[in-house]
């Protein structure tokens, strides 16, 4: 059995324009909604094997603060390019090839592609319309390997954003 974390990065920063989309990093709220969903995920008992992000600055922020809240070390968070604006069909791609000597793991990320990835994943009567800003999206997978996980495969645990408990 293997745990799968989905997060969208936090509330990101749009005060510069010029700013190219990989270096925007996150706003006020985005500041305020990390801590209080890393806290959630704590509260559930949820100790990640590995960190898995995008390295954009908006998301690989939203790694760091998750992981010092979480006690994960920051030096073990690993980013992956290719998970900037992945589309559903390369996050599979990603989580199907991570080491099975991690089974609860943590992938963050970008919407649409990460929406779509979560609807695309969960069993037939799950669907979410848009995960927000640092939504997490929690799945158990039936699975020894990370490479039998496949669409339609992942029983939802729980779904869960900042705007919910307010």
């Amino acid at each position: 059995m293997k745990t799968l974390y989905v997060v969208r990065h936090a509330k990101s920063s749009w005060e510069d324009p010029n700013q190219p989309d990989f270096e925007r990093g996150l706003n006020k709220r985005g500041k305020r909604d990390v801590p209080r969903m890393a806290k959630r995920l704590k509260e559930k008992n949820f100790h990640p094997d590995l960190i898995l992000t995008s390295p954009a600055k908006r998301a690989f922020s939203t790694a760091k603060k998750m992981a010092e809240i979480l006690l994960f070390p920051k030096e073990k968070i690993k980013t992956d390019r290719i998970l900037y604006h992945a589309d559903e069909e390369t996050i599979l791609s990603v989580v199907q090839t991570i080491n099975d000597k991690h089974d609860t793991i943590l992938v963050l990320g970008h919407n649409p592609g990460l929406t779509e990835f979560v609807n695309a994943l969960a069993e037939s009567d799950v669907f979410i319309d848009n995960v927000p800003t640092c939504g997490v999206v929690a799945f158990s997978m039936p699975v020894d390997s990370w490479k039998e996980v496949n669409w339609k495969s992942g029983k939802l645990l729980f779904y869960d954003y900042p705007k919910a408990a307010e």
